[in-house]
């Protein structure tokens, strides 16, 4: 796949008319994101916060609570110029081709969706005790392990413990995850699974409070997962002296092409410029940076098209 550098080509002085403009209109804009309780919509707030203060109150965010990314695109279907939601880019693809989930539920509403932003990655972390002694995947077999239920990083760990000869040799713990790291502490089980944005809060209080290893990855392993590859750098967690190398779930923000160019390009730039300050507050934005646009893997919005080649990103051929 071909890859374009672009340099810098707008005046300030057009960028400053153009936010003029949008701050002008006032725009709203409806930002479709996960349940009230995940850590998705908690960004998605973030996001909203972000853009009513990076644009000055020109954008204003309205957060809606769903039931997941599938609901988010078939959403698509119905919504008009001012939606905006997260999934990952995988159920984009599903949904154009009208397979998995989406078959017999085709709709050229689909073909409309274009890219705007990525946001954090559900991120694998498989989390062992310092005291369990566990440094890889196989030193797993024999001790006991939290997976969850239901959610995407229990079903991914079920299915790594079976491509990587683990089914049936670990211990399944029958503990609910957000108990995971008081059964951590007390012995209850050797380890947990989990997958959300790095740096993960549970992840971090296990760190901290009972000291933990987060096991990586070998290129083989990410190879069979079928999933991205994902570097948590060293010093994330307490004690971690050194990268992780994990799989993650690409996540990216998404509208469709009813939105107009000014309006995606003010949401694109406005993000970027608000993304170190987010992580001031939630570290997990600190993540996302221009080495996550590959994952981008359809068509970019137009208007956020018009930003990143402004501002020098790397775009590939299936952006445009």
């Amino acid at each position: 796949m071909k890859s374009i550098r672009y340099a810098v080509v707008a005046t300030a002085a057009a960028a400053l008319a153009l936010a003029a403009g949008v701050a002008a209109a006032q725009e709203r804009v409806t930002f479709k994101s996960a349940k009230s309780t995940s850590s998705y919509y908690q960004m998605a707030v973030q996001v909203a916060e972000a853009m009513k203060a990076g644009s000055d109150g020109g954008i204003i965010v309205t957060v809606e609570e769903s039931q997941g990314s599938v609901q988010n695109v078939m959403e698509v279907k119905a919504r008009g110029a001012d939606y905006v939601f997260t999934t990952p880019p995988s159920l984009v693809g599903l949904a154009q081709g009208g397979k998995a989930m989406f078959e017999g539920k085709g709709d050229p509403a689909f073909d409309e969706i274009r890219a705007l932003f990525p946001i954090p990655s559900l991120t694998m972390h498989f989390v062992m005790s310092d005291a369990s002694g566990v440094t890889d995947f196989a030193g797993m077999e024999g001790k006991t392990i939290l997976l969850g239920k239901g959610s995407f990083g229990a079903r991914e760990g079920e299915k790594y413990l079976q491509l990587f000869g683990l089914e049936g040799k670990v211990e399944l713990a029958e503990v609910e995850l957000s108990n995971a790291v008081s059964a951590l502490k007390n012995g209850q089980i050797d380890g947990f699974v989990t997958a959300g944005s790095y740096p993960a809060p549970n992840v971090i209080e296990a760190a901290a409070s009972v000291g933990v290893n987060v096991l990586s990855l070998t290129d083989d392993q990410i190879a069979e997962s079928k999933r991205t590859r994902l570097v948590i750098p060293a010093g994330t967690y307490a004690g971690q002296e050194s990268d992780i190398v994990t799989t993650s779930l690409p996540v990216v923000a998404y509208t469709t092409t009813k939105m107009s160019d000014d309006v995606a390009y003010e949401l694109t730039k406005t993000f970027w410029e608000e993304r170190e300050a987010m992580g001031a507050g939630a570290p997990w934005w600190l993540g996302v940076d221009e080495s996550l646009m590959p994952t981008i893997t359809g068509k970019i919005h137009a208007g956020a098209l018009r930003y990143y080649k402004e501002a020098g990103f790397t775009l590939t051929d299936a952006n445009m």
